[in-house]
């Protein structure tokens, strides 16, 4: 099994095992990340006038922020992805990242406007408070999930455009917002499935009986097999979306 290979035992569909490459590319977790910047892109699109730069500063922010920042702070709450990267690190690159990004922001403030740091505070304790389980876990939800990765970066794509808040595209913006949460609730419901399966359970085997009594035996790699394969579908799906969009409104 090569580093380059996702393993039987890899904690992901997308996960790797072998070497520092490997556990920093899990660690990014690729697929939901870009699933992640999809939404800030899809926010983005839908002004009249796209600021190009804005739009790069703001995917970088996002990218920081949850790529890093809350990837390495949800590595630190147990190990679930089982990387060999130390604590110190991942500490350090979470504060770094999340640093950078808060800095981002801030220089785009002049642009973007005051509601930019409204913005900023948010995504700081969406961050901080969904990873650490801040707050009584209140955000360590479901919906909390789907508020924090699926909305916002859409709300915040399309804010830091400046389109103004009375704005026509404002409806199309809401509408997007909550069509990103309700995506990001299918995408907890499967994958929450799907990390028990593939993390917490060595074995399983499910027996189905038909009606004419005849049975069939599913064991673990099958009953993933739905869950990530969907998972997957989505995961292309969204920042396919976020191009066409991106083009058509140009």
């Amino acid at each position: 099994m090569t580093a380059e290979q996702p393993s039987a035992t890899a904690p992901a569909f997308y996960g790797r095992r072998g070497g520092r490459a490997a556990d920093w590319w899990t660690l990014l977790h690729p697929p939901y990340t870009l699933w992640n910047l999809s939404y800030v892109v899809i926010g983005a699109a839908l002004v009249p006038k796209l600021n190009w730069a804005m739009l790069g500063a703001t995917v970088a922010a996002f990218f920081l922020a949850v790529g890093v920042s809350a990837h390495a702070l949800d590595e630190l709450s147990g190990r679930p992805l089982g990387t060999g990267i130390s604590t110190s690190t991942l500490w350090v690159a979470s504060a770094l990242s999340l640093a950078g990004a808060a800095l981002i922001g801030a220089l785009a403030v002049p642009y973007s406007g005051p509601v930019l740091i409204v913005c900023i505070v948010a995504g700081v304790v969406f961050v901080l408070g969904y990873n650490l389980e801040l707050f009584g876990g209140g955000l360590h939800t479901d919906l909390g999930f789907a508020i924090c990765w699926g909305g916002f970066p859409v709300a915040v794509g399309f804010l830091a455009q400046r389109p103004g808040l009375l704005h026509a595209t404002s409806f199309a913006a809401a509408a997007a917002v909550l069509a990103a949460i309700t995506l990001s609730l299918a995408q907890r419901r499967l994958s929450t499935p799907a990390r028990l399966i593939r993390r917490r359970l060595t074995d399983v085997t499910v027996t189905a009986t038909r009606p004419d009594g005849s049975r069939t035996t599913c064991g673990r790699e099958r009953l993933l097999a739905p869950l990530e394969g969907t998972l997957q579908a989505l995961s292309a799906t969204v920042p396919l979306l976020a191009v066409a969009l991106l083009l058509a409104s140009r």
